[in-house]
């Protein structure tokens, strides 16, 4: 009798937890209101020069996401005028859980159940109310000798990992790939190759209806780059040459 109360209780909050996740990724799209977006600098390589960068940060740093998202928004027929609202977290001193480089299925999932469970932990006693999505910025020294990870965004959870460089110059293409991670959350895929990083047409593809197709002017956010050619793309140097694309805006409830 006891075990099958267990069982009940087990399944009940199982089934509220699952709920509860769906209401949330349910509205995040809905953009009838505005979507608080935190973001949390990390120093990843322990170096100085992370350290100052991440001290100077402000707010301003990352408008340039708001401005992007609210533009797109508004190109796809929303009223809200501010569907996304930028905030800067305190420095987290704790890294994030790694994943093994050849995971299983259960690696993943386990790897996704520690992301939330560590985002939350490091990032809950600064936040009064919780926001809508965490995003985890590990910040490295741009010596030209460190291959950045890949970033992350998990839809289940609401929180990206992004891997990005400390310094002024980066700091355009470092809010390409946060606004990347966060539309992951979203539920947006990745429209690229994976061994490559060649956008895939057409919905990778900022221009698909270009004649000719390649060079690309502008890129798709989840194809990630601007395809100059069928074997060559580079990474925008700004959020003012990225745009939504139809497909990623399907995913994202932005058109039906």
């Amino acid at each position: 009798m006891f075990k099958a109360f267990r069982i009940t209780v087990l399944l009940l909050i199982l089934f509220f937890v699952a709920f509860g996740t769906w209401l949330t990724q349910a509205r995040s799209t809905d953009w009838n209101n505005s979507l608080w977006v935190k973001v949390y600098p990390i120093n990843a390589d322990g170096s100085e020069e992370s350290r100052k960068y991440i001290n100077s940060l402000d707010l301003d740093d990352f408008l340039a996401i708001e401005t992007f998202i609210a533009r797109e928004v508004e190109k796809y027929g929303h009223a809200i005028t501010r569907p996304v609202r930028m905030e800067l977290g305190q420095e987290i001193r704790e890294q994030p859980p790694l994943i093994s480089e050849t995971p299983t299925t259960f690696d993943i999932m386990m790897w996704s159940l520690k992301i939330r469970w560590w985002a939350g932990s490091v990032a809950g006693p600064q936040d009064s109310p919780d926001p809508d999505v965490r995003i985890f910025v590990r910040y490295h020294a741009p010596n030209g000798q460190i291959e950045l990870e890949n970033s992350v965004g998990l839809q289940k959870g609401m929180v990206g990992i992004v891997n990005g460089y400390a310094g002024r110059r980066e700091s355009s293409v470092n809010n390409v790939i946060i606004a990347h991670e966060f539309l992951h959350t979203l539920g947006a895929t990745d429209k690229y190759e994976p061994g490559t990083g060649q956008p895939n047409f057409p919905g990778g593809f900022a221009q698909p209806d270009l004649n000719p197709r390649y060079p690309q002017e502008i890129a798709e956010i989840m194809g990630g780059r601007i395809a100059l050619s069928e074997f060559d793309a580079v990474v925008p140097k700004s959020l003012k040459y990225v745009i939504i694309g139809a497909a990623t805006a399907r995913e994202i409830r932005l058109i039906d």
